[in-house]
């Protein structure tokens, strides 16, 4: 068994691509539109994943944009998608400079939480175990849910 993707529902791909891949830094490796569906299909990866996305289609988040007007509050009760980073204070910093909100602070050097424009909660792991416990984000409090 392989793990192939993962699909979310996104209402604004402009801003939900901008979130993925400009923000997170992910890669698009795919996109189908569909004319008679209205919908797309967008597939992305973590950069060190592109090779394997190629030879296995995996692993993948698939972005499902309808073309028509949706709200999907909440993320439609998704749980989170997870990711390991290298440094968890530096990916944090990227997103914070870019104006997303960390829900859950790296307080722990290993582990923190933002949401996606859809409000899909994304977590960061600490990539070989956690770093040491640092400033400002051992002062930082939770925001929101996560």
């Amino acid at each position: 068994m392989r793990y192939l993707h993962t699909m979310v529902r996104v209402s604004n791909l402009e801003q939900s691509l901008a979130f993925y891949c400009d923000h997170l830094g992910l890669v698009e490796v795919a996109r189908w539109d569909n004319e008679a569906g209205r919908f797309s299909l967008i597939f992305l990866c973590a950069p060190e994943d592109v090779e394997t996305f190629e030879q296995h289609k995996s692993p993948a988040i698939e972005l499902t944009h309808n073309w028509d007007d949706n709200s999907y509050d909440g993320g439609r009760n998704f749980g989170h998608l997870a990711f390991r980073v290298k440094n968890i204070y530096e990916a944090c910093q990227k997103l914070m400079d870019a104006g997303v909100t960390i829900n859950r602070p790296p307080r722990c050097g290993h582990m923190a939480f933002v949401r996606s424009p859809d409000n899909i909660s994304i977590e960061l792991l600490q990539e070989g175990g956690s770093l040491e416990p640092t400033e400002p984000w051992v002062s930082m409090d939770n925001i929101g849910e996560w």
